[in-house]
């Protein structure tokens, strides 16, 4: 009797949790879960990047038993088209988002999410925290979950600052940075790691294959972190920026501050800061980092602790790369390679290369194909990219020849509605990045730049004017314009 009790309970368990029919099939009871942790303006400041003064010891504890894409791209270095072209695998181009306030589905109502597709194929998913934007209509995606989201639209400056002289501010941006010393769930990262912790245990009893969706928000401005993690690091020992100049030769286009920084009450409208002021910004940096660094290893924790890390794919990814003074340039909101390269990292069970690194170009469309091909699902329809799978058992196969960024201006100010009047496509190859600034109406070329990275890494110098890249000109035009197609690895190849 307390056996058919027992399988009575579960059942009614996940009926009540799941939402989900009681007859899964059994191939879908087989199938691996997936954690999908996305992590808000982390560029690949992490030991397992080789980043010397990153302390990360949970996020390289999962490159460690996963693969390290050194080489991955966002679409546009903004977090909402980032993330929306990561979640529906195609471009900004053709969902029409280059802003924060445009909704994917107004150009294509009928498109099938990332996690939409999973649950299609009988998955339940879930949102925690910032998966989508972070506010307004493009944070909600209903079609994309099996429950409501939650802590997707976050406000609430008692959950952003923690000492009384900015709880006393007004507006979202008081101070840019800040070191309190409180617990971790003072803040909403905290928060949600341990909303994700309680689901976890909740998904294990119920039974059902699942795609778990975790969302934080540091380390987006403010970078206010609970004190330990600032103590974690001497600030005189973290670097300046190698080059606080501007490129040389570039175009005010590159340029342009977003005024992100700026409109923090510790900041000067002009966006010159003290050189103190620079120790302390990039401190707070990475104070942010390991303080997601430990709300990453609670769950890699929970997971083990659950037995359910042998049967979970685990993906780890930032929305856009971020200056930190960098080319005289913070935050994100342009073509260089500081804003568009992200940390990648995926982990599956069983995988045979684990703790390598892959040099390979990969790019955010290619999450959504690479996702359903390792876990057996049906080819998604019309993504403009590929899975990259391959590369986790053949890390250093032939792969693109290139990836693709853009990133759009206004004709003047700061801020660009929808596609700007001028929009700045990238291409990346291995050793170069080509920009072609173009009229939006016309096509016209307005400006160029050519970074090689063989004799320039930091780009410093924009030397598309140089007689000596003409050819090189000329034939990353010709890729730009062939598009992503055009890049791909060898068909035969790839099957190898």
């Amino acid at each position: 009797m307390k056996r058919y009790f027992k399988l009575f309970l579960n059942t009614v368990l996940t009926c009540c949790f799941v939402g989900a029919v009681p007859d899964v099939r059994a191939e879908e009871a087989g199938r691996a879960n997936v954690l999908f942790i996305a992590i808000d303006d982390l560029r690949p400041a992490l030991g397992c990047y080789d980043d010397s003064v990153a302390v990360t010891p949970n996020i390289d504890r999962l490159a460690s038993r996963g693969m390290v894409f050194n080489r991955a791209y966002c679409q546009l270095a903004v977090c909402c088209p980032s993330r929306l072209s990561l979640m529906t695998g195609r471009r900004p181009d053709t969902i029409r988002v280059w802003d924060l306030k445009t909704h994917f589905r107004a150009a294509m109502p009928d498109v099938v999410t990332l996690p939409q597709h999973f649950k299609n194929h009988g998955y339940h998913t879930r949102s925690l925290g910032k998966i989508y934007h972070g506010s307004g209509k493009p944070s909600k995606d209903p079609p994309s979950w099996s429950v409501d989201p939650q802590y997707d639209f976050v406000r609430d400056p008692k959950l952003r600052y923690a000492l009384p002289q900015n709880l006393q501010g007004t507006g979202l941006k008081r101070s840019a940075a800040e070191a309190a010393d409180v617990p971790d769930s003072t803040y909403i990262d905290g928060i949600v790691c341990n909303t994700a912790i309680r689901t976890l245990g909740k998904l294990q009893q119920a039974g059902q294959p699942f795609f778990l969706s975790v969302g934080f928000r540091k380390p987006h401005l403010p970078f206010c972190a609970p004190q330990k993690y600032w103590d974690l690091y001497n600030r005189a020992k973290i670097p300046l920026p190698v080059s606080g100049k501007h490129p040389q030769d570039a175009p005010e286009l590159a340029t342009r501050s977003w005024k992100e920084l700026e409109g923090y009450s510790d900041i000067p409208d002009d966006g010159q800061l003290s050189t103190e002021k620079v120790r302390e910004l990039r401190h707070g940096y990475y104070a942010c980092v390991s303080y997601v660094d430990a709300q990453v290893g609670q769950l890699l924790d929970e997971l083990a602790k659950l037995q359910l890390a042998e049967n979970t794919v685990v993906i780890l990814w930032g929305d856009h790369g971020f200056h930190l003074g960098e080319q005289g340039l913070w935050t994100k909101a342009n073509n260089y390679e500081l804003s568009t390269r992200v940390p990648l990292i995926v982990s599956v069970p069983g995988q045979t290369h684990a703790g390598l690194k892959s040099n390979a170009l990969v790019e955010f469309v290619d999450v959504y194909p690479t996702l359903a091909d390792i876990c057996e699902l049906d080819a998604p329809q019309g993504v403009g990219g590929i899975s990259f799978k391959p590369l986790l058992t053949k890390p250093d196969k032939p792969w693109k020849r290139a990836v693709f960024s853009q990133y759009p201006r206004a004709g003047s100010g700061n801020r660009h509605r929808g596609h700007g009047e001028i929009m700045g496509y990238a291409v990346r190859t291995h050793r170069y990045r080509y920009v072609e600034w173009q009229d939006w109406k016309s096509k016209k070329v307005v400006a160029r730049e050519l970074y090689d990275h063989d004799s320039d890494p930091h780009e410093s110098r924009n030397v598309a004017a140089q007689a000596k890249y003409a050819e090189t000109n000329r034939e990353l035009a010709r890729t730009l314009k062939g598009g992503w197609k055009s890049v791909l690895p060898d068909t035969a190849e790839n099957a190898k």
